[in-house]
C-alpha cells in the first residue's frame, strides 16, 4: 500500500465556481502509480469550498453562483461577522454548505470520475487569493 500527501497552491480565482480538475492533477503526477485506491482533496480555508459537478457546460457553474448568491445573500441584517466585508459571512456559510473536501476513487492511475464530473473550487470571496489544499491519496 502506498500513501502520498502533498500541499498544493491553486491559482487565485475570481468569485464563482471554477473547474480545477486539471490544475490539481498537474500537481500530482504520482497518481499514475496507484492502480486502485482513494483520493482526497482538502481545502485549508473557511471562505471557499470544493464540490464535484458538471465538467462540460460552463453555464452550470454560472447557475451555481447565481443560486448560492440568492440562497445566502450579502448584507443580511442578522449577520454579526462582517469584519472583512459584506462577502465575509456569506462566504463562511456557503463553504459550510458545500464542504471542505472531496473524495474520489482511483482506478488504473486516474481519478474515477464520471464522464461529466469535475472538481470545482467554489470561491465565495470577491478577492480570495490563492488557495492552499492538501492532496492525500493511497492505494496499491
Amino acid at each position: 500500500m502506498k500513501f502520498f500527501q502533498k500541499n498544493i497552491s491553486l491559482a487565485a480565482k475570481s468569485r464563482g465556481f471554477h473547474l480545477i480538475t486539471e490544475e490539481v492533477l498537474a500537481h500530482i503526477p504520482e497518481l499514475r502509480e496507484v492502480e486502485k485506491g482513494m483520493f482526497q482533496l482538502f481545502i485549508q480555508h473557511t471562505s471557499a469550498s470544493l464540490t464535484l459537478n458538471e465538467n462540460a457546460d460552463y453555464t452550470v457553474r454560472k447557475d451555481f453562483e447565481s443560486h448560492f448568491n440568492k440562497m445566502v445573500p450579502e448584507n443580511a441584517p442578522y449577520y454579526l461577522h462582517d469584519y472583512e466585508g459584506d462577502d465575509d459571512m456569506p462566504a463562511h456559510i456557503k463553504s459550510s454548505l458545500l464542504g471542505a473536501s472531496v473524495n474520489i476513487p482511483i482506478s488504473k492511475g486516474r481519478l474515477a470520475l464520471g464522464t461529466w464530473q469535475g472538481i470545482y473550487l467554489c470561491e465565495h470571496r470577491n478577492h480570495g487569493g490563492s488557495r492552499r489544499c492538501v492532496v492525500t491519496f493511497f492505494g496499491v
